[in-house]
């Protein structure tokens, strides 16, 4: 990835956005309402900005616990990011390590994730993210969440600790969570689809409630939808107890992401969806809220440029290529990297190549009878279909021969890394428990490498107690809770792989226990 300034043309594009802003007027350029001058046109308990998993993990435990609750998602689809997630849910000593004889501890899960994090994590979040991952698993299991019967080993983890969905995706708990939130219905619960927050209602220091425009429409044409999208009509809605901000990360918003770093391309490819906007946290920065680590943005090392957004290479190359195969450069057949690094490592290793040679995509490849042997059939043929992601290759001599690469050196570098697996030693340092031999005679499954932004590490400032922390006072902002990728610190630089979901469903779940 090349450095990037701004442009005429981007400084075009910014100058009519804060032209577009201004002319909105009091649709969603104001500063937060006064309760004294709105009247409520809906009265809840709880207001929840997000659907996906931290905000129905927040909304079903409010639910559970008697609270009225309304889920608002401001897209058309359900889920946000989480529907598109690989699945994987990382615990510390999780009953199918119990079962497989996986020793772990949350000692070496926090020694993991600090070491990735380059140690700027806020501890407290992180140990309570710890502590309470097996509440948040048997939550899960509860309420319709099927796990399979394996841990994965996930990059920068030290043991296996990662539980799959059995349908390997995020849908596996957004599906069940989302039954059971539906099963409230009687109870006066909704999720509201195309419902977008536009900014809150304060009784003094207190969040009283929430501004939302109804039947808004995402426009992905415009620069910036936050600023310039009109769309909906406005409500205004009291949340007697609290509101929480479930509303993930802005790796799609092309002014904030570029604002925290610069080098970020406008037209540079994201595994987001279109909506991960940073709306919702500026509206919370507003009001006080303490921003943390907001320039941190982490870019996945597993995506491919040969399919747009999330896809499936992310899965089958973290599940699969990287645990039973190696990438290496393209331009020397040599292996470049920890395949199973933290992401941050990958990612910062892939770009050295890229910066030299932006058409060199490093490869990444494992014969076919390992690659994807962990992996089901719906996420396998998905990556299969049309052959653009999945190149499939009889030799060795066809995978240098289709990608570039020196056949002489790749062969050697195969042998190599068969070598160090005997020896239960590897160059780069991939986990012993990892290593597996690739059948040198072939046939193989290809995929290329090309990193694209995947989580924002910061956001807002929360407490143990998933409460919003508040710049003004250095105590909670009455009323407001915030779980999942809109919150920062307990990642620190550089999140682990499947550590997201865990930390969305215990701070959605402690933020929902706390509400309630």
């Amino acid at each position: 990835m090349k450095n990037s300034n701004f442009s005429r043309r981007d400084f075009v594009k910014l100058s009519m956005v804060g032209a577009g802003a201004l002319a909105l007027g009091g649709v969603n350029a104001q500063a937060a309402v006064s309760s004294k001058d709105v009247k409520f046109d809906e009265e809840w308990d709880v207001v929840i900005v997000g659907s996906g998993f931290a905000g129905l993990a927040a909304g079903l435990k409010a639910a559970q616990k008697g609270s009225k609750v309304l889920i608002l998602e401001k897209m058309g689809r359900i889920g946000g990011n989480s529907v598109i997630n690989g699945g994987g849910m990382a615990v510390a000593n999780n009953p199918v390590q119990a079962k497989t004889n996986i020793k772990d501890s949350k000692e070496l899960f926090i020694a993991d994730c600090l070491k990735a994090g380059l140690g700027i994590n806020h501890t407290e979040l992180l140990e309570t993210l710890v502590d309470r991952g097996m509440d948040a698993y048997n939550f899960l299991v509860e309420n319709g969440v099927q796990f399979k019967e394996h841990c994965a080993h996930f990059g920068g983890h030290s043991v296996a600790r990662s539980m799959l969905t059995t349908n390997d995706s995020g849908s596996g708990y957004i599906q069940p969570m989302l039954e059971k939130f539906e099963g409230f219905k009687d109870k006066g619960c909704e999720l509201r689809r195309r419902a977008k927050f536009d900014d809150f209602v304060m009784d003094g220091e207190r969040v009283a409630g929430v501004v939302i425009r109804e039947e808004y429409k995402f426009d992905p044409n415009l620069y910036s939808d936050d600023l310039e999208n009109t769309s909906g009509a406005k409500k205004t809605l009291k949340a007697k107890k609290g509101v929480v901000l479930a509303a993930g990360g802005f790796c799609r918003d092309k002014i904030y992401r570029k604002l925290q770093d610069p080098r970020i391309p406008d037209d540079v490819d994201s595994t987001n969806h279109a909506g991960a906007t940073a709306g919702v946290l500026l509206k919370a920065f507003e009001i006080g809220a303490y921003p943390v680590q907001v320039d941190w943005i982490q870019f996945g090392p597993w995506a491919s440029p040969d399919e747009k957004g999330f896809g499936a290479a992310p899965i089958l190359t973290q599940q699969g290529t990287f645990k039973y195969g190696i990438a290496v450069d393209v331009r020397t057949g040599k292996r470049f990297m920890n395949e199973l690094a933290d992401r941050k490592t990958r990612a910062d290793a892939e770009f050295k190549i890229l910066r030299e040679d932006p058409k060199a995509y490093p490869i990444t490849f494992a014969d076919t009878k390992m690659a994807f042997k962990d992996l089901s059939e719906e996420v396998i043929s998905k990556g299969m279909a049309g052959g653009k992601v999945v190149g499939e290759c009889a030799s060795l001599d066809e995978i240098a021969s289709k990608y570039g690469v020196p056949a002489d050196a790749l062969k050697e570098t195969v042998k190599k890394y068969n070598e160090g697996v005997k020896a239960k030693k590897d160059e780069f340092g991939k986990q012993e428990s990892a290593l597996s031999e690739i059948n040198e005679a072939g046939p193989f499954y290809v995929i290329r490498l090309s990193p694209k932004p995947h989580h924002t590490m910061g956001g807002l400032k929360i407490n143990e107690k998933a409460e919003v922390i508040s710049s003004k006072t250095n105590k909670p902002i009455p009323g407001l809770y915030a779980a999942g990728e809109i919150t920062g610190g307990t990642h620190g630089a550089s999140r682990l792989g499947t550590v997201a979901i865990t930390d969305c469903i215990v701070f959605g779940m402690i933020a929902g226990e706390n509400l309630a």
